[in-house]
């Protein structure tokens, strides 16, 4: 018996949607719930976000090119291309492009297949116009999408 995947459950390039630097591989919705999987592009020295945490999924960081910088916990690793770096739930992180003069583009793949498309889409909503959203609607928005956004 062979298996032949359902075409609503196939996610072609052509099709998957794209929220300023993250495109959409496979949502949550499209895996059952079982994983979510984004591709992201940042530019030189691109920012992510600071440190914060997820109670109910966790996060892996997959790199394709160039360098990532992620906090695990308290220490900064950056990881190249072929490394992984992987955050369970509640465990605090953040990441950045590693060089100011290179960008970067990796995997980020959630378990389970939490609806992080509405945090990205959100993302770029709040900053439509080259608009600078306060702390307090980074801080909302998170917080509806199960992110806890930390400070010093």
């Amino acid at each position: 018996m062979s298996y032949l995947p359902d075409p609503a459950t196939t996610s072609r390039h052509a099709d998957q949607e794209v929220a300023g630097q993250t495109r959409f591989v496979a949502t949550g919705a499209q895996t059952r719930g079982d994983f979510g999987l984004f591709e992201v592009t940042l530019p030189p020295g691109g920012g992510g976000p600071g440190p914060h945490v997820h109670r109910t999924f966790s996060e892996s960081f997959h790199v394709l090119e160039g360098r990532l910088a992620v906090l695990d916990g308290d220490t900064w690793t950056t990881a190249g291309p072929g490394d992984l770096v992987y955050v369970p739930r509640s465990g605090v992180h953040g990441f950045h492009a590693a060089d100011q003069d290179a960008g970067c583009r990796f995997l980020i793949l959630f378990t389970p297949g939490a609806p992080r498309e509405d945090y990205f889409r959100g993302m770029v909503e709040l900053r439509a116009g080259g608009r600078v959203p306060t702390t307090e609607e980074l801080d909302e928005l998170a917080a509806r999408y199960d992110q806890l956004n930390l400070r010093d």
